[in-house]
């Protein structure tokens, strides 16, 4: 029976796109399928065009030969200038992968605008950090007449002093900071109350000896900035001499720990879940590995009008070695998310499936005796690795077989 195919290869796509709707069964719905960028020379009688439109959308989905009826088991006789190859059966791992461009960045809110340090201080700014400098929990982040004002990494902003007594959200935040940072041993000071007892008096009078200032074990309005830290500052908005107002923005920040921002299509979207492992590939080409910490909500529409991607949304990746970024900011890098996986598939390559003009998949098995005869065997796909080019089958094969793909 002749088999029938498409006068080429279709180029990489980062994209995991549903096969067309016209192959049946629930086994047989193929994402994009990575095929080799170069084309391959249009090649007679084994392998030609075959018209009519449904097929040759099947064709560009899929990238497989398309193969007339026939009865399962049928065998054909092997052509030894046909320019195909022999690929054995192996069994293994898959894994399946989202590979897209990203950008790398310092965190910023999920709106992706700056943290704003308020001032709640009166006096006069002595010291203000520069564009680039980072704050870490527990450290000054501004002076007001030479007195520190404190980072406490935290959600809830700062609006009142804070003695023995009190109870709150923000009392929650500075006693995890005393513990995290030492002040205070979690036998003393249980991390996650919000009662500001006489542990934490003694923890902040710790903190206060530390920044150089008096002891009192309470934090008065304006001794500290609560916000999500640690912090990078992006523009100074205050400069030093100029006076304290409370309410008076001091500087924008982002925060200092590093993440990479991927947008995608909501196709990809549903493919991808927070936890899942990236590999991120940085500009000079090391890579570094991470996980999606957020995926976001809200979708956002192309800024360029020729734009023909649509809306995507933004999912984003937490480095696991935050040192291997160094200093990149707003960098492009390449992101490869690991989606899902088997331990233990059979694997044969995706250019072996070949597709059933009635619907489906078979591959062809050359004859183990060295024989010119070559067998199909109907199979149906799972998983694919996009990236390696591999897809998991099940089907009447055994590892080792060897099956006919095209020649390299």
């Amino acid at each position: 029976m002749p088999v029938i195919a498409a006068g080429g290869w279709w180029g990489m796509s980062t994209d995991v796109d549903a096969a067309p709707s016209g192959v049946p069964g629930t086994g047989d719905t193929a994402p994009g399928i990575p095929v080799p960028d170069r084309r391959k020379p249009r090649r007679r009688g084994r392998r030609k065009v075959l018209a009519g439109t449904g097929v040759l959308v099947l064709l560009a989905a899929v990238g497989v030969a398309v193969l007339g009826p026939f009865d399962d088991g049928d065998t054909r006789p092997a052509s030894s200038t046909d320019g195909t190859s022999l690929a054995a059966v192996r069994e293994g791992p898959l894994s399946t992968q989202v590979t897209q461009s990203g950008t790398l960045s310092y965190a910023a809110h999920g709106d992706g605008t700056p943290y704003s340090v308020v001032n709640q201080a009166t006096g006069i700014y002595t010291w203000v950090p520069g564009e680039g400098g980072e704050i870490g929990c527990g450290r000054a982040l501004y002076r007001v007449d030479e007195k520190p004002v404190v980072l406490i990494c935290g959600s809830t902003p700062a609006y009142r002093a804070l003695s023995v007594g009190d109870e709150g959200r923000e009392v929650r935040d500075l006693n995890r900071n005393l513990v995290r940072l030492g002040y205070a041993e979690r036998s003393e000071l249980d991390p996650g109350s919000a009662y500001y007892g006489a542990e934490t008096a003694e923890a902040v009078a710790e903190l206060q000896e530390k920044l150089g200032v008096d002891r009192t074990g309470s934090l008065d309005l304006g001794d500290a900035v609560f916000l999500p830290g640690p912090l990078r500052v992006t523009k100074a908005t205050a400069r030093a001499g100029t006076r304290a107002a409370p309410g008076a923005q001091v500087a924008q920040t982002t925060s200092a720990r590093r993440q990479v921002t991927v947008e995608l299509a909501p196709g990809q979207q549903t493919q991808v879940k927070v936890g899942d492992r990236a590999r991120i590939t940085l500009p000079d080409n090391r890579t570094t590995p991470g996980r999606v910490s957020r995926i976001g909500t809200v979708a956002r529409s192309g800024d360029d009008e020729k734009d023909s991607s649509g809306a995507t949304i933004p999912v984003y990746i937490t480095l696991d070695r935050p040192k291997d970024a160094g200093k990149l900011d707003e960098a492009p890098v390449r992101v490869q998310i690991t989606t899902d996986g088997v331990e233990k598939a059979l694997i044969v390559p995706v250019t072996a499936l070949l597709g059933r003009a009635g619907g489906g998949y078979v591959v062809e098995v050359a004859d183990p005796a060295g024989g010119r005869q070559r067998r199909l065997v109907p199979v149906t796909i799972g998983m694919f690795d996009n990236d390696n080019g591999l897809v998991q089958v099940s089907g009447d094969l055994s590892v080792g077989d060897q099956v006919v793909v095209p020649a390299s």
